[in-house]
């Protein structure tokens, strides 16, 4: 039995990624119903999204006493977003949290490899809490 067909019976959703020329992988999501592009990083303890995005995502923020840091840049202030909707293939998720900072250094760099944009970050938080699955060798993520 394949690991898809073990999973699927089980009741996950199985999601593609895309790779970057960086080796990261994506993700094509539904935030507030308007597609964004997300970087899938277990190593993030958070999900987030830039600064830039606020008004594209439509939004609510409020003040963070949060300190980011992260992906080469540190003491990052930060906005917090709370109560989004997040759809990742036909899995939703509603009250969604994100940490907003600022994330043009993390482009900048991606854009030195690749000429994709990320608008935020799928991180650990919403990774443990669907359950993930992370299958490398078929590029693909599965949401419980």
């Amino acid at each position: 039995m394949q690991l898809r067909e073990i999973l699927e019976a089980k009741g996950f959703t199985r999601v593609p990624l895309k790779t970057m020329s960086s080796g990261h992988f994506t993700c094509a999501i539904k935030l507030n119903n308007i597609k964004g592009t997300f970087i899938v990083d277990t190593g993030a303890s958070t999900s987030c999204i830039g600064l830039d995005y606020i008004n594209f995502f439509k939004l609510k923020t409020s003040k963070s006493d949060v300190i980011a840091a992260g992906a080469g840049a540190t003491n990052m202030t930060t906005e917090l977003s709370e109560n989004n909707i997040v759809k990742i293939e036909n899995h939703t998720t509603l009250n969604m949290a994100f940490v907003l900072f600022d994330l043009s250094h993390v482009n900048q760099a991606l854009s030195l490899i690749d000429s994709n944009i990320v608008h935020g970050i799928i991180g650990a938080d919403y990774l443990k809490n669907k359950r993930a699955v992370i299958d490398y060798g078929r590029n693909c993520l599965y949401l419980k």
